[in-house]
């Protein structure tokens, strides 16, 4: 699978329009050549030469039809979590002739369904577009956010909308004595640095369920040096962490031999800084054996380290690994 072109905005951020969080187009003013669902496809754009349907051409994205009236096209969309956005990237990949001029985004915070009396704030402005292109635009309001409203002017095709960001937790609502995973990414859990991507980014070992198949995971080339993988990640909350969870699900000739885990308290520094000092932090779970396609959850084997904040999963000497589980109490 073809990885999205890096966002400027930093590599520990999460989508939050990602419909694998349950991100969902819930309308839009006019969908007529491509539904508006596609938008938020996980999966890079595709397009194929040929292929064309009752509306027209088929494109992978939303396009509304040529307006003929005054007024621009929009959709709004609910965000899989919410959170602050630090940036978008409003992917026209494919859409040459089609797209739309120029866009803009507004956000809302709501608990249930925009409607008439919804205030909206405008958090990127009118932005020019480019056609096959991914067009990126930072924010600079820090307020959490649970739904977007994506405006073209006056109307055409978008492929993909990304909204890069942080979610929010509302841990005033947990039960302190309740085993949380700390590093799941719907608690804020996320990936910070590894040593190695090539086939999936390590953020996806954090996404709830079951990995669907061997691209929905964190994956490494094959090792051709000593040493091993590795992969750092911040906790969403401080824990104390009792239970560990491993899965290689659909790894079968390509997963780990073995895997350990290392973890800080750490107060202080920046993430940068945390690359080298992960290689002198404590051990969590000693190394583990690892079989193919299955769930290790371990225990036992958990040290009793006190309250962490982050952790360094080692992968030795290489492979995949589909999700980790972090359980553990609030501190």
């Amino acid at each position: 699978m073809m990885e999205q072109p890096q966002h400027p905005f930093g590599s520990n951020l999460v989508n939050l329009a990602d419909a694998r969080l349950g991100a969902e187009a819930i309308f839009a003013t006019d969908d007529f050549f491509a539904p508006k669902e596609r938008l938020l496809n996980p999966e890079p754009p595709v397009f194929i030469p040929g292929k064309y349907d009752d509306h027209g051409k088929w494109m992978d994205g939303w396009e509304s039809r040529r307006k003929r009236t005054e007024g621009h096209d929009y959709c709004i969309v609910r965000l899989g979590l919410p959170g602050a956005i630090l940036g978008f990237d409003i992917d026209t990949s494919h859409f040459t002739g089609n797209f739309p001029p120029a866009a803009s985004i507004e956000a809302c915070r709501t608990d249930g369904i925009p409607g008439q009396g919804t205030q909206w704030t405008e958090i990127v402005p009118a932005t020019s577009l480019k056609g096959n292109a991914h067009n990126f635009a930072a924010v600079q309001d820090a307020h959490a956010w649970t739904h977007l409203r994506l405006n073209i002017y006056p109307d055409g095709g978008v492929a993909r909308l990304r909204a890069y960001g942080r979610v929010a937790v509302d841990w005033s609502l947990f039960d302190r004595k309740q085993l949380v995973d700390l590093a799941a990414i719907e608690y804020g859990g996320r990936a910070i640095a590894c040593s190695d991507q090539h086939y999936g980014a390590p953020m996806r070992v954090l996404y709830p369920g079951r990995g669907a198949d061997m691209g929905d995971g964190w994956e490494t080339r094959r090792r051709r040096e000593p040493g091993n993988d590795w992969a750092l990640f911040a906790l969403g909350h401080r824990g104390h962490i009792r239970r560990i969870e491993i899965d290689t699900a659909h790894f079968k000739g390509n997963y780990p031999d073995c895997c350990s885990i290392q973890a800080a308290d750490v107060t202080g520094g920046t993430e940068d800084s945390l690359v080298t000092q992960s290689m002198f932090w404590r051990t969590l779970l000693p190394e583990q054996k690892l079989e193919m396609d299955r769930p290790h959850v371990f225990h036992k084997e958990v040290a009793d380290l006190g309250p962490i904040t982050h952790v360094r999963l080692n992968i030795i000497p290489d492979g995949g690994v589909s999700r980790m589980r972090l359980w553990g109490e609030l501190v």
